[in-house]
């Protein structure tokens, strides 16, 4: 089964609201050269097969610690632990006081081994891994002197971790991998994904290990992931290791998207190893080492898109992993999906003639996919909404949750251009550009929907509605967004049209931008040459013929606001709680990291304080959210490699 992307077979007409227009493609300079690019688009066909690269046989087995045995012992050790505490009452006392446990007290599942067939080996030997959704493997990374460099209080509070349990002497030996927590059942994931287009064959996890899922007090199920703790079968060539400057920015993003409002994986703790790890940032022959870390990622769950293709792909057998997978998400993740009912009647037409209509109630795995289509545009209309770019938007990248996962060389937009890219390795085509993020979160549900078919879970007409409905979730919820970021009741698609033209244009910083326009006056009395006072701060050096562009557009904009009818003081109040003072900008995280790497972490910890609250004004902070000085624009600032 194979997607056909064609502008002559629209699965859904976008027309003179279509995405493509929405986010400014006509300010790019060249056309990415990908089958996406024509329209938004699809139409699956059930001719062909997905065409992926073929695998090797497996190696022989060979001798290993064992995993399973680690983790008994560890649960021994913690019951003999607990024997000797409870003569002091020291963790009793804790959760009778506070209802917070200690690291040894956390209450560990171990679902995703359980249910689903995992690799008899338990080596970290890089092979290609079959028939299998995980390798049991420890933590490897050498450390020396490991040292905690922030923390979250509120990822915590998830865990019912007690926050005193930063405090403990082996706190940073525990989260470095060196010294492994007690009821831990550490595995890498196999997965696979379509790397820049291209389909990649196995990826899987090469440097980030999963301990286990905790259970909390409100049954919610979080992971715990270390990211840099070593080597995995799914390494390849690589060693495994995170570099300092990587792990600040994956730490201080997943944080600061959390406090945006935008649903993302999690991070609960950042520590030194100790250690130097060589990287070539640009892949430029200039190797150089650096301070290594380890980030102890948090998410509900870390399935991606790629880790059904991957079965999907080897088809045979394998076919059966990519279903007893998506009835493992379903289970744990999308309960209500199993629970529907036919008297639900979540039955629509795909507009294609009165006969073709899809019957929610009657696949649960076709509104499993419907699902995941709307948390995916629901995410990318966020994104779009505050100028994120993530930068590598690849399958494996994808989360089922609709999370933000997988934080590389990201970038918020400074100076507003549609074509922006952070990512040194996505230059030649910017296919993962700022404007380009819809289509690529389209296309990639069509990858995912294709990976299902193959799997006979969902027919081509459910793949199709699938999409239809990622479109329409996609421009309904970024409508919305930036009616609320205008302070408008309704969309006027008009008004927005000519302001993101007027911001590419004059390169407009696109966040300050949005928090100064909530100083404009719903008063049309207000003279000509006094309209843009408001805005002199974000308008920066534009001539006369600029001027009289945005005097035009402010004259537009405040009509709507008179029809609109609500206060001055009421819409400031509404538009800042929706438009952030402070992002996560490269040189903040720069900044950062060159204070950390000479040893000093409290400009980490300031920046995640200030990102805890980016719609408040915070006093004495406004230099974080200053335009970005000269330095910024260097390479390994505003831009980065995928490495990184």
């Amino acid at each position: 089964m194979r997607f056909h992307f064609s502008p002559k077979t629209p699965l859904f007409s976008l027309s003179s609201s279509s995405i493509t227009s929405l986010c400014l493609r006509p300010f790019l300079p060249s056309a990415p050269k990908s089958p996406f690019y024509p329209s938004l688009a699809c139409h699956v066909s059930t001719g062909g097969n997905l065409r992926m690269d073929s695998t090797s046989p497996d190696p022989s087995s060979s001798s290993s610690v064992s995993v399973d045995s680690v983790a008994d012992g560890l649960k021994n050790q913690s019951l003999r632990e607990h024997d000797i505490s409870n003569n002091n009452n020291m963790n009793n006392e804790n959760k009778k006081n506070n209802g917070k446990l200690s690291l040894e007290d956390l209450n560990w599942d171990h679902s995703f081994v359980r249910e689903l067939p995992g690799d008899p080996r338990s080596d970290s030997i890089p092979r290609q891994v079959f028939h299998a959704c995980y390798t049991k493997v420890l933590p490897s990374a050498e450390v020396e002197n490991p040292k905690l460099v922030a923390w979250s209080d509120s990822v915590a509070d998830l865990l019912d971790l007690d926050p005193k349990e930063f405090e403990r002497p082996d706190f940073p030996l525990k989260f470095s991998g060196a010294s492994p927590l007690a009821g831990a059942v550490p595995y890498a994931q196999c997965y696979g994904g379509h790397q820049f287009g291209t389909w990649a064959g196995q990826l899987g996890d090469g440097r980030a290990i999963t301990l286990g899922e905790i259970r909390n007090s409100k049954l919610e199920r979080w992971e715990l992931q270390l990211k840099g703790a070593g080597k995995t079968p799914y390494s390849r060539f690589a060693d495994g290791l995170a570099v300092l400057r990587s792990s600040i920015r994956e730490y201080l993003c997943s944080e600061a998207m959390h406090f945006l409002g935008i649903p993302t994986t999690r991070a609960l703790c950042l520590v030194t190893t100790g250690k130097f790890v060589t990287r070539d940032m640009f892949y430029d022959g200039n190797p150089k080492d650096e301070p290594g870390a380890v980030v102890c990622r948090v998410s509900q769950s870390f399935l991606r898109f790629g880790s059904f293709q991957i079965h999907a792909s080897r088809g045979g057998e394998d076919l059966g992993i990519v279903r007893s997978l998506a009835d493992y998400a379903i289970r744990h993740h999308f309960p209500h999906i199993e629970n529907m009912s036919k008297s639900e009647s979540l039955s629509f037409s795909t507009g294609d003639n009165d006969q073709s209509v899809v019957d929610l109630t009657s696949n649960k795995y076709a509104a499993w996919t419907v699902e995941i289509a709307e948390r995916t545009a629901s995410l990318v209309a966020r994104w779009q909404g505050v100028g994120f770019t993530h930068g590598v938007l690849n399958t494996d990248n994808m989360s089922i949750l609709g999370l933000t996962i997988d934080y590389g060389p990201f970038g918020f937009l400074d100076a507003f251009d549609p074509s922006y890219t952070p990512n040194v390795t996505d230059l030649p085509g910017r296919r993962y550009c700022f404007a380009n993020q819809p289509d690529i979160g389209l296309w990639n549900i069509a990858q995912f929907a294709s990976t299902l078919m193959t799997a006979n879970l969902i027919s081509d007409q459910e793949a199709n509605y699938a999409m239809e409905r990622y479109g329409t979730k996609f421009m309904d919820d970024y409508q919305a967004i930036l009616s609320q970021k205008l302070g408008l009741q309704k969309y006027n698609k008009q008004l927005v049209n000519k302001l993101l033209s007027n911001l590419a244009v004059d390169k407009v910083d696109y966040t300050n931008f949005f928090r100064a326009l909530s100083n404009i006056k719903a008063d049309p009395s207000i003279p000509g040459d006094e309209l843009l006072v408001p805005l002199k701060a974000v308008l920066l050096d534009i001539g006369k013929e600029r001027k009289e562009a945005w005097t035009s557009w402010v004259q537009s904009y405040i009509q709507e606001l008179v029809a609109s009818g609500i206060s001055d003081e009421e819409r400031k109040a509404s538009m800042n709680s929706v438009n952030p003072k402070y992002v996560l900008r490269n040189y903040l995280c720069q900044s950062a990291i060159d204070a950390a790497e000479m040893g000093d972490f409290e400009e980490v910890r300031r920046l995640l304080k200030v990102m805890e609250r980016p719609y408040d004004e915070q006093p004495r902070m406004e230099k974080y959210a200053r335009l970005p000085p000269a330095w910024a624009y260097r390479p390994g600032v505003c831009m980065l490699s995928c490495s990184s």
